[in-house]
């Protein structure tokens, strides 16, 4: 396989405007693809767009993942600016920590809405449009290694993770007859702002659970996502990709 893995394809990216939906976006681009990257911050995410140094081949769209409107809308700007939609890449998520003892029933109700019924929505609008277009696609789905080992202090994360890859197998067998993969990703601990913030102790700790004795970079999160984006995957599909540096084997 040679030239741009993704040269001539589109690809849409929820939660596009920082983090790991950024660094998806910069790989994505940086092969070829054209892009739509949805955020709820609409400044922000239109700014990012026009950071990955691509004109015309990205913008950035509003989104609330919440809303179905706002999720066909996001895929319709894609296949209406670019002629198509061959990748959706379900990324937005939120966190809103505490013990069951003191979570609020809105803060559970909150993320299981953006990354449970939000990654649903996507994976729905994007094989309607793959389906109509009569084209094959990818649609890569963001879990977390919370959503298989659990976390204190995050049922709430932890089982929206775990229904997303539930979520995706189940899907990947609704949709494969069409020629649409869905996979999933679990990253661990990614070297983020976030996770850079951390106490020195917990830092130190989390490190010696990693067999290969660091943490991960947003990009090497963003390569799995380009495997899973591209032709180099076109026998994977209903698979979760734990990307962890061996932690929680």
């Amino acid at each position: 396989m040679t030239g741009p893995l993704l040269e001539g394809r589109t690809a849409v990216i929820t939660g596009g405007a920082q983090g790991l939906g950024y660094a998806i976006a910069e790989r994505f681009a940086a092969e070829g693809a054209s892009l739509v990257l949805g955020d709820l911050d609409g400044a922000a995410v239109a700014a990012a767009a026009q950071r990955l140094g691509i004109g015309d081949r990205a913008i950035g769209v509003a989104c609330d993942v919440t809303q179905p409107d706002d999720v066909e809308a996001l895929v319709r700007v894609a296949v209406d600016r670019f002629g198509g939609l061959d990748v959706m890449v379900n990324n937005a998520g939120i966190t809103r920590d505490a013990t069951m003892r003191k979570m609020p029933l809105v803060d559970f109700d909150l993320v299981i809405q953006v990354h449970l019924r939000g990654t649903w929505l996507g994976t729905r609008a994007a094989a309607n449009a793959m389906r109509e277009l009569g084209r094959p696609g990818s649609i890569i789905n963001m879990s977390s290694i919370s959503g298989k080992v659990g976390n204190a202090g995050q049922t709430n994360y932890s089982a929206a993770k775990a229904g997303i890859v539930g979520m995706t197998k189940a899907a990947a067998k609704e949709v494969g007859f069409a020629g649409i993969r869905v996979n999933a990703m679990q990253p661990g601990i990614i070297d983020t702002a976030m996770t850079r913030a951390m106490p020195e102790e917990i830092r130190a700790e989390r490190l010696r659970d990693i067999p290969l004795g660091r943490f991960g970079e947003p990009d090497e999160v963003a390569r799995v996502a380009l495997f899973l984006a591209s032709d180099l995957s076109s026998y994977v599909t209903g698979a979760t990709i734990e990307i962890t540096g061996g932690r929680h084997l």
